[in-house]
């Protein structure tokens, strides 16, 4: 069964909510206040399903004669929202020759502006109502500019209270509509107009006629996108807890559909609820998907803790931000819009203040569109692709609309790189934005997931975008992360570039070490990985253990160094067991004190000179001439102790200790009590 949100639009008192309540049967106005004055204060919800003649089934929109023929219509009518969230199951069939209709009726009062842009957000069609008694009014002008800058793709324009003029008034009437809504969704050649009296129940069925023929044409919502619920309404059932409402505007989370005991995410405060009920349309529902009205019991939260405003989503995706670059589009009749002016921001349900920081320009003139970055006061969930409406700081009225590009923009970048990448979101395809989103990190790369926050795409999306990248070498994949080709390029030529410095700088040393390259050069530790094993395959670069040296180059010495070299190992190797303080021989040397000891750390880590202790450092020959030494013990006495060792070699205690240690150390004998096994 197809489900259609339907949203109303127009001037105070022009019937909105009548003409709601005369297709549905259901009265949307819910406060009391709203009986009391005679006016819609905030949001109300109704819902009707309507079987397709068949004459329409499977047909798309094509007007003519055949479109406006009157037909009977099946209609089952449904309680008001969420009043049976606590009841039994409702079991819906694929029924493909019936309709689910959700009703969004918004107040239509300059007061309550604020009131309707939280319901307009989700609608897949509008009716735009127009009293016949009064034509045009300042607010149906600002409701049609609304739904014009929300880019909500069709609708119906109803003229209401038909009843109370004559044919001539009414003829007049659709000729001024028809000069308003010249060239705009709304244009006649391709919406109808269909005169009503909810009074008398004239036109309600050539409006449900051309609802089901508009509803052909409304393609089927993203349900693989994240799950995302803007929430336009919070109550509390008694032994059920919290409550939420609103239209999903995407259907599918990570485990599934949403559906009951699924965890959802709230933003931005980051909490995390369980799903306890879920009712579709006001009849409860075993999962909602994209397109429905929706209603969610939660576990795990408090109606104090929950407002319009806020959004559930999949939980562990997204992260809420409170910079968004965006295009906005001025009205015509809008006053010019200064750089770092302040606005009210208003997308989906929720409402803030935000700072407009205009690219490229400073100043944005009427009708005019520009790219700018708005600095919201509260973080908001948004994904690109996403529509605002921008009103007026100052008296507060409505100046033009915005689309979000993209919700994680970085810092210190220069203004033309940032209006080329901008561009490709405004007019690029998927492929070349996420070549685009990799690009502009660097080195640093995107990982799979931070695409997924980005982009509001799935994995199952994304992988073949990577994969065509990768196959056209436009990026690379290195685990999870995505690098440009020519972000890998630079990595690699600077990679080289810094072992080439190094080497000069440090002649006397082997190579760098790995974790001290990979700080130089601000790479993950996977990436930096991955371009070693490029660059040895390539034989570009050597790895020996945790130092990286360039393909060929080592240890570079000059005369004085390597008859210094030579010194101290001969130095060492002369004077066997009975070894020199290092202090007195690197004294003698022809060399300064730091080449001098960066020559014993090349001996050391040669494996020429081992060293046993701080101030013992022994030559290899002297402790291979050990081993042979034990292994002659060991067929006259496999027992030795300290004393016998000391006088054996002719050293002191302070040599012994650690000699017998390295043996140890060696498995060459075995402490047991006093006494050393030879093994």
């Amino acid at each position: 069964m197809k489900s259609i949100i339907i949203g109303t639009a127009g001037h105070i008192d022009h019937g909105k909510t009548a003409l709601v309540k005369a297709l549905t049967g259901i009265d949307a106005d819910r406060l009391e206040e709203e009986k009391r004055r005679g006016i819609t204060i905030d949001l109300g919800f109704a819902h009707l399903e309507l079987a397709i003649p068949s004459d329409l089934q499977g047909n798309k929109r094509q007007g003519g004669e055949a479109a406006h023929a009157p037909s009977r219509l099946a209609e089952v009518q449904h309680d008001s929202e969420a009043t049976k969230i606590a009841g039994g199951l409702e079991r819906s069939d694929r029924n493909e020759t019936k309709l689910k209709l959700g009703f969004i009726d918004v107040p239509g009062h300059e007061r309550f502006v604020r009131n309707m842009l939280a319901g307009v957000g989700g609608i897949d069609l509008v009716l735009m109502v127009i009293a016949a008694d009064e034509s045009i009014k300042p607010q149906t002008r600002e409701h049609f500019e609304i739904c014009r800058l929300l880019s909500i793709p069709r609708g119906i324009t109803v003229i209401t209270k038909s009843d109370m003029v004559d044919e001539d008034t009414l003829s007049v009437v659709r000729m001024e509509i028809e000069d308003f809504v010249r060239g705009s969704f709304l244009d006649v050649s391709r919406s109808p107009v269909v005169a009503v009296s909810a009074l008398k129940g004239t036109g309600l069925d050539e409006l449900k006629r051309e609802i089901i023929r508009l509803a052909a044409d409304v393609p089927a919502r993203d349900t693989e996108a994240f799950f995302r619920l803007p929430i336009d309404r919070v109550f509390t059932m008694k032994g059920f807890g919290a409550v939420v409402t609103g239209t999903l505007i995407a259907g599918k989370t990570a485990a599934g559909k949403v559906k009951q005991e699924e965890e959802v995410e709230v933003f931005p405060s980051r909490q995390r609820a369980r799903v306890r009920g879920v009712q579709v349309h006001g009849s409860m529902a075993e999962q909602a998907i994209a397109g429905q009205r929706t209603a969610l019991n939660l576990a795990g939260v408090q109606m104090e803790e929950l407002t319009r405003g806020m959004t559930l989503a999949a939980p562990g995706v997204f992260e809420p931000t409170q910079k968004f670059e965006v295009q906005i589009s001025l009205l015509k009749d809008a006053k010019p819009l200064k750089n770092r002016a302040r606005v009210h921001f208003h997308a989906f349900t929720s409402e803030t203040i935000a700072e407009v920081a205009l690219r490229g320009v400073t100043e944005l003139k009427p009708g005019a569109s520009a790219f700018a970055q708005l600095r919201t006061a509260e973080p908001l969930l948004l994904l690109p692709g996403d529509r605002a409406i921008l009103r007026q700081f100052s008296p507060v009225v409505t100046i033009g609309g915005a689309v979000v590009l993209d919700s994680f923009p970085m810092s210190r970048q220069k203004q033309e790189a940032v209006l080329r990448f901008l561009q490709t979101l405004s007019s690029g395809n998927r492929q070349d934005i996420l070549l685009a989103r990799i690009a502009r990190r660097g080195h640093e790369g995107l990982s799979v997931a931070a695409a997924m926050r980005e982009t509001g795409l799935t994995q199952s999306v994304l992988q073949p975008l990577i994969a065509a990248l990768v196959q056209q070498k436009q990026i690379i994949q290195v685990g999870e992360f995505l690098l440009s080709s020519d972000a890998m390029q630079k990595i690699r030529d600077k990679l080289l570039a810094t072992l080439d410095t190094f080497h000069k700088a440090n002649p006397l040393v082997g190579g760098i070490s790995k974790e001290e390259l990979r700080e130089k050069l601000g790479l993950h530790q996977t990436v930096m990985e991955a371009m070693l094993s490029q660059l040895t395959r390539d034989k570009k670069a050597e790895v020996a253990g945790e130092q990286v040296r360039l393909a060929g180059r080592g240890v570079e010495l000059k005369d004085e160094e390597a008859k210094a070299k030579q010194q101290i190992e001969k130095a060492f190797a002369d004077a066997g067991l009975k070894v020199p303080l290092m202090k007195e021989v690197l004294d003698k040397l022809p060399v300064d004190k730091a080449r001098a000891q960066k020559l014993v750390t090349l001996l050391l880590r040669d494996r020429i000179l081992i060293k046993l202790a701080d101030d013992l450092v022994f030559h290899q020959t002297a402790l291979q001439g050990l081993r042979q030494l034990m292994a002659t013990q060991k067929a006259r006495n496999p027992k030795i102790d300290v004393a016998t060792f000391k006088d054996m070699l002719g050293v002191t205690r302070k040599y012994a200790i650690p000699l017998l240690e390295y043996l140890d150390q060696q498995r060459i004998t075995r402490r047991v009590g006093d006494e050393r096994i030879i093994i």
